[in-house]
């Protein structure tokens, strides 16, 4: 008899701690979501302070948490600095870039040799691209550091595109190409004047790529969580060990060297749609044009901010 209760006793012994260990594990990992949850939130702080493991944890949790915010800060403050230097880089080159151009205007109306008129030609077109250049730079260096904010609301994707296409008309009949839109409807929620900007971008490369004589479309595709904007060309087409590279900053292809550009419009463009809660695709083969999707939420993310 005495050894059933020396048995029971060791039995319920042994079920009181395989109890005990699980209500340690389960506070254990309580605690762990606790820390990490209070991490998330950027409210952690170290309870205890004994020699426990746990603790140990917290303590290393809170050195690297420390360590985290240091360094998050100092790559802001960097991508300030870099952003407040750009800008004035900017704005001391506005009164050269404006004089170039006056000086050129004048230059233009005066009587000129024919190798005078080409150099005038190139001074012209390289103001131009310095102008374009310095306000990509500035642009883009905001939208990296955070300083610009987009105000995304959910809105038809047609009257962005129309005002799109009137910007390059006369640029597409000059050429000429054909220039049109094909089922614009649709709607998402995105800011209006940043998503114009990229799409301009996309029509400005489609324009400029495209041969005389070819096309460029404008449609719009709709999907449970994004729409679309999708711009087509007949130009030459992208090879796709290239399709990767051409988002990268200041990334110029072989083949795109002789035509006008400095190769920071597609991460712009790219920057404007990944801040807003979208991304860009491009789907394209030599020798058959391409495509470049511009992908737009169609619900906002309720209390999420979206940055430019």
């Amino acid at each position: 008899m005495t050894g059933y209760f020396i048995a029971g006793a060791l039995l319920l012994a042994a079920l009181t701690l395989v109890l005990l260990e699980r209500w340690r594990t389960r506070q254990t990992i309580r605690r762990l979501d606790e820390m990490i949850t209070a991490a998330m939130a950027g409210r952690f702080c170290e309870k205890d302070f004994d020699e426990s493991r746990l603790s140990s944890l917290e303590n290393r949790l809170a050195q690297y948490l420390t360590a985290s915010t240091l360094s998050a800060g100092q790559i802001q403050q960097q991508k300030d600095q870099l952003s407040a230097l750009i800008s004035d880089i900017a704005h001391q080159t506005r009164t050269p870039t404006a004089n170039l151009r006056l000086y050129s205007q004048l230059m233009g109306e005066q009587p000129l040799s024919p190798q005078a008129r080409d150099c005038l030609q190139a001074i012209t077109a390289q103001t131009e691209k310095l102008e374009s250049l310095m306000e990509a730079l500035v642009k883009t260096s905001r939208l990296e550091a955070g300083v610009l904010v987009l105000h995304p609301q959910c809105g038809p994707i047609g009257p962005v595109v129309e005002r799109a296409l009137a910007q390059y008309t006369a640029k597409a009949s000059g050429k000429p190409l054909t220039l049109c839109a094909m089922g614009a409807e649709g709607t998402a929620c995105f800011d209006a004047k940043w998503t114009e900007e990229a799409l301009c971008i996309l029509l400005d490369n489609a324009v400029k790529y495209t041969p005389a004589g070819g096309r460029v479309t404008v449609s719009v595709k709709n999907y449970e969580l994004f729409s679309a904007i999708c711009v087509c060309d007949t130009g030459p087409g992208i090879a796709e060990e290239e399709q990767a590279r051409i988002f990268r900053r200041f990334y110029r292809a072989p083949a795109a060297y002789a035509l006008p550009g400095v190769g920071i419009g597609l991460y712009l463009a790219r920057q404007i749609a990944e801040k807003q809660g979208g991304y860009i695709k491009v789907k394209s083969r030599p020798g058959q044009g391409s495509s470049f999707l511009l992908y737009l939420p169609r619900e906002s993310e309720p209390g999420s901010a979206f940055l430019n």
